[in-house]
Order: C-alpha cells, then structure tokens, then sequence
C-alpha cells in the first residue's frame, strides 16, 4: 500500500504539472488567420465528402505539424467525443473569436454547417489579403519614417551642435529660425522621452478605458472624422456587418435573432449602439429599412437597397451583394493609401531636411553679405 501511496503521488504531481505546461503553451502562441482558413477550408471538405465530426477533427489533428495546433485539436475532438457541440467545444478557447462561435453555432443550429465553413474561409481569406495589402502600401513610408527619423536626430544631435559652436563665434545675433533649430537640438533628448512619455500614457489610457463607452463613443468618433481613414473603417465595419447579417438571413435566422447576434460579432462601437437601437425599433413595428435610416452609420445605398430587399424578401442576396461590393471599395481604398503616401513621405523628409539646412546656412549667408559689404 505503502508504495502504491508514493506511485499514485508521484504521477498525480505529474499530472498536476504536465497540465499546468499545457494550459500555458497557448499564452505564447497564436492561432493565425492563415492557419484558421486552412482549418475551415479542410474541415468543410471532409463534412461535404460524408466524413463525421470526430473522424475529420482526428485527420485533422494528425496531419498537423506543429504541437500546438495538434492540441487544439485534440482538444476540440476530445469535447465533442464528450457529447458537446461543436460551437460549445471551441468557446473556451479564446483563440476563437465571438464571430467564429455565433456562426458556427448557426451552422450546427440550421443544418449548414459545410455552408458556414465556406464562409468563414473566405472571411479569414479576406483579412489576410486586406493584412498583406496594408503591409504593402505601409511599407515604404514605414520605411521613410525610420530613415527620416534617423536623418533627424542625426542632424540635432551632431550637425546642429557643430553648427552652432560656430556660429557663437560670429559674435552676432543668429536669425530667428536658426535660432529655434539650435533650441531643438539643445533639448531633442528631453522632447524624444517626452513623445515617448505621451504615447506611452495613451497606450496605457486605453488599454484602462477600452471597455468604457463614454470613451469608446468618443474614440470612435474621431476615428470617423479623420480624413480617408475614417471612410476607409467605416467601409470596412459596413463590409462585416453585411457579410455577418447575410450569412445569418441566408441560414433562414429570424431578423431580430440575427441583429442580435450580429451585434455581438461586431465589435465597433457606433456600429454595435446602432444596431442594438434598431432591434428595439423593430420589435415596436417598424421596418429594417426605417429602423437604419435613424443612424448615419448606414449608407443611403444600403438603406435603399434594404428597403427593396424587405419588398421583394431577399434580403439575404441584398446585403450578400452589398458585402462584395464593400470588399471591392476597401481593397480599392487600401492600395489608394500607397498611391497618396508615397508622395507625402517624400514631402515630408524633404522639407525637414530643407528646413533644417537653410536654418544652418542662413547665418553664413548673412555673415557673406557683411564680408561684401
């Protein structure tokens, strides 16, 4: 008994660790958009070919590489082995966001699973072509950025100094613009951890108040009024909310259902107070059309043609078109965002430089002026 005791300690100890290894692993990995398009694609493939839920879950947890995934996998496959659905297998797994759990949970309800996983596919599809399409055009003026940064403070912190030794030798007053580049250079170190010091306290602000809707309505807003890029995420709000709710009318959900649940998928706040506005205005009679026209968020196009959609009952293939017509006009946005900050990029390092040089070169030019004179 007495050995048994020390064996059953010992691997519970064991286990007790091995868990604790398990459960943390996740924290320092990530499961990627390409790795989730690649899971829907794979899993909607062998659901349509007649494969069941655990068999497609085990081929997909064994032709996986990496450890991590094959966890998650098995996992999943060990819960749904368990009687859970699949909808409520994945929804401890903050890997899986509120969007991938409503719809799937749809799929599994209407019977069109296979359907849904398409959709989530092309969903994660697509915001890896929109990531790939904004690293592109942010590339080069990152990269101008950083070298116009580095001119800078070279330029403060060893060109102007230089600069300025010399020109206490004229014994003259310096212009006035030479005079505030050599204040610059004087305190670039203090206004450099000051910048940082601000930016920091607005990353901490909002990590505290992300939550707060006072302060969600108040972001949200500016970020609308910025000129191109508050379209440009207005666009892309109004592509996910028309993808969200068509996928849910086509799955047959009923409109109040699907306003809600579509409320919980988005995440941007005007968006997400609108539509809780219009499923209070709906359930006291008024029409879907109406009940968007109240917020300026909604497009006159989408109001329009929400108003057909409700006459003709396809509201589903309205809003499905609407959604690939968003898609269109953000992927046209995006690569416009290239086109117009190349050239400002450009502007910008030029003119610091150009300022910089003729503050430096200004003394000696008056300097030339009394020589001649």
């Amino acid at each position: 008994m007495k050995i048994d005791t020390v064996t059953y300690n010992r691997q519970k100890k064991e286990d007790v660790l091995k868990t604790d290894f398990d459960f943390s692993m996740p924290n320092f990995k990530k499961f990627s958009d390409k790795q989730k398009e690649d899971f829907y694609r794979e899993f909607s493939t062998l659901i349509k070919a007649g494969v069941d839920f655990n068999q497609a879950l085990m081929i997909l947890t064994n032709q996986q590489k990496s450890k991590f995934l094959k966890s998650i996998y098995k996992s999943i496959n060990d819960d749904v082995v368990k009687g859970k659905s699949l909808h409520e297998a994945i929804k401890n797994y903050k890997h899986f966001s509120s969007y991938e759990y409503y719809s799937i949970k749809i799929g599994e309800d209407t019977r069109r699973l296979p359907e849904i996983f398409d959709q989530l596919q092309k969903f994660f599809s697509r915001k890896i072509k929109m990531k790939r399409q904004v690293v592109s055009v942010l590339a080069y003026p990152v990269f101008v950025l950083v070298i116009t940064f580095a001119v800078l403070y070279f330029m403060l912190n060893f060109v102007v100094p230089m600069f300025a030794s010399v020109f206490q030798q004229f014994g003259k007053e310096l212009p006035e613009i030479t005079q505030f580049v050599v204040k610059v250079s004087n305190n670039f170190n203090l206004i450099l951890f000051s910048v940082l010091g601000v930016f920091l306290s607005i990353i901490i602000g909002h990590k505290l108040l992300k939550n707060n809707d006072t302060y969600k309505s108040i972001t949200s807003k500016i970020i609308l009024k910025t000129p191109y890029f508050g379209s440009l995420i207005k666009k892309i709000y109004l592509a996910r909310f028309c993808q969200s709710f068509s996928l849910l009318l086509s799955a047959k959900t009923p409109l109040i259902t699907a306003l809600e649940l579509t409320e919980k998928m988005i995440s941007f706040y005007p968006l997400k107070s609108a539509l809780s506005q219009a499923k209070l205005d709906i359930l006291k009679g008024e029409t879907l059309a109406d009940s968007l026209k109240k917020h300026t968020f909604f497009t006159p196009k989408i109001i329009s043609l929400t108003t057909i959609g409700e006459q003709i009952n396809e509201l589903d293939s309205m809003f499905d078109g609407l959604a690939n017509q968003y898609n269109d006009e953000v992927d046209h946005s995006t690569k416009m965002i290239g086109t117009i900050l190349e050239p400002l990029m450009i502007v910008l390092i030029g003119g610091i430089v150009g300022f910089i040089m003729i503050a430096m070169y200004s003394p000696m030019f008056n300097l030339s002026k009394i020589i001649e004179n």
